[in-house]
């Protein structure tokens, strides 16, 4: 029986033109699932794996945080981080639209646009981490270095 075929995502495509090592688990889910559950189904730590939350400041520019998916993101400390006064999650029926992403597809890779990305300083304690690869039932493990210079995000303390 012939192997499916690996569906490339916006994220997988940035990764190979960047040349960059990764490695693609795909899951079975067809429906959002939170990333503690997505943890569970790949088999990679809880502190290893991350998710991406879009949120909009009070100057109306949207930003990106990727933070472990067991924590929640300190609103005050996200603002701070992106000079801004405040930021607020989008809402849920923007996300595609916004990023090009569905909800629990999110990516930090391979957004419509390169938003300002800020990922939680936990991501450096790990040689590589689990992010979203795009699209419901797929998940990039790649090194957190690499990540960070791919996104050109900043780290900072933005989870609680």
């Amino acid at each position: 029986m012939a192997k499916a075929k690996e569906i490339k995502t916006n994220a997988m495509r940035l990764l190979d033109r960047q040349k960059l090592s990764y490695k693609v688990i795909q899951y079975e889910c067809d429906v959002f699932t939170d990333g503690m559950a997505v943890a569970d189904k790949t088999g990679i730590p809880a502190e290893r794996s991350f998710k991406t939350l879009v949120t909009e400041g009070k100057s109306k520019n949207y930003y990106v945080f990727v933070i472990p998916v067991a924590m929640e993101l300190d609103l005050k400390a996200a603002a701070r981080a992106v000079g801004e006064k405040s930021v607020e999650m989008i809402h849920v029926k923007d996300i595609l639209k916004i990023t090009g992403y569905v909800r629990g597809g999110c990516s930090p890779l391979g957004m419509k646009k390169a938003y300002v990305t800020v990922m939680d300083k936990r991501i450096m304690d790990f040689d590589t981490v689990a992010v979203s690869g795009g699209r419901i039932g797929s998940t990039i493990v790649i090194a957190p270095g690499d990540l960070l210079l791919v996104t050109q995000a900043k780290l900072a303390e933005i989870a609680v």
